[in-house]
């Protein structure tokens, strides 16, 4: 009986170079592919709120339970979606520690009297809208973050290292943001900064529910407070917040995000993910994450 192995065909499991570029590959692909369909498709029925967040949910999910299904055959929950009290709690810490930068940031120049809350006339307030408008914005932090930290990110940091993945990933992520309406340098150089620390959020945590609830929180606070979200206007209170900054500071059209105030608390943001204490998880596909 011969033993030696059959070199004839190349191995493509995940610890072989070619099987991590055929996974990674798929999975851009079923992102790039989904994307355009479900926009079409949601955008055509529900209109652009929620194909530009739902839409990024199912992209997420699809992606995510399609790669690990047909290469690994790996439950969903492998990618950091595990249920348990560590979870809610590293969800609850991002949340708290991504709303309460965003409303520093916002309360700042009110107190230093360069901002102010001005109630709009004329603009209703729905209860309904306003959670309508909550549960979007969820699905979307959901959708990106499982999108850009899920299983391809995850596998990346496992081959290459977090070094290796976390930054050019932060560089797509802001770049994937050049096309929002009035788009600034500064404001995609502040989204790059947010992706480090929604890498860094995954390596500390090893699982995905800190990254959304960093991303969910700081979504959260924007609108309440009447100022652009990267970008986009979504009016869900009476008052809209008027700057005596120059866009400089304050992101202009942009929104604070397209500003050094923003940059300034985003900093600031990075250190305290960084000694917060975050219960730290399993990591199923960034296993070396656990050595």
């Amino acid at each position: 009986m011969d033993l030696q192995p059959d070199l004839s065909t190349p191995r493509t499991g995940p610890d072989t170079r070619i099987g991590v570029i055929l996974r990674v590959a798929f999975f851009v692909a079923t992102v790039f592919v989904s994307l355009r369909l479900l926009v079409v498709l949601l955008y055509s029925i529900f209109g652009a709120v929620v194909a530009g967040t739902v839409g990024l949910c199912a992209t997420g999910l699809i992606a995510n339970l399609l790669t690990m299904r047909i290469f690994d055959r790996r439950p969903f929950t492998d990618i950091g979606m595990q249920a348990g009290r560590s979870s809610l709690v590293n969800l609850g810490l991002g949340l708290g520690l991504g709303a309460g930068a965003a409303a520093l940031m916002l309360v700042a120049p009110l107190v230093a009297g360069t901002g102010q809350l001005v109630e709009q006339a004329g603009v209703p307030f729905s209860w309904a809208t306003l959670i309508f408008y909550l549960i979007a914005l969820g699905a979307a932090a959901m959708g990106e973050e499982m999108i850009f930290r899920g299983y391809a990110f995850q596998l990346l940091i496992e081959k290459i290292g977090p070094f290796a993945t976390v930054l050019p990933v932060a560089v797509i992520f802001g770049l994937t943001h050049s096309s929002n309406p009035h788009a600034t340098v500064l404001g995609i150089i502040n989204t790059v900064l947010w992706g480090v620390i929604l890498g860094v959020a995954f390596l500390r945590s090893r699982d995905l529910w800190l990254p959304i609830g960093l991303h969910f929180g700081w979504n959260l606070v924007l609108p309440l407070f009447g100022v652009n979200l990267s970008g986009l206007t979504i009016e869900v209170t009476r008052y809209h917040y008027r700057w005596d900054l120059l866009p400089l500071w304050s992101g202009g059209d942009y929104g604070p995000e397209g500003g050094l105030l923003a940059t300034i608390f985003v900093v600031g943001l990075l250190f305290a993910i960084w000694k917060a204490p975050v219960r730290p998880q399993h990591a199923a596909i960034a296993k070396n994450l656990n050595e």
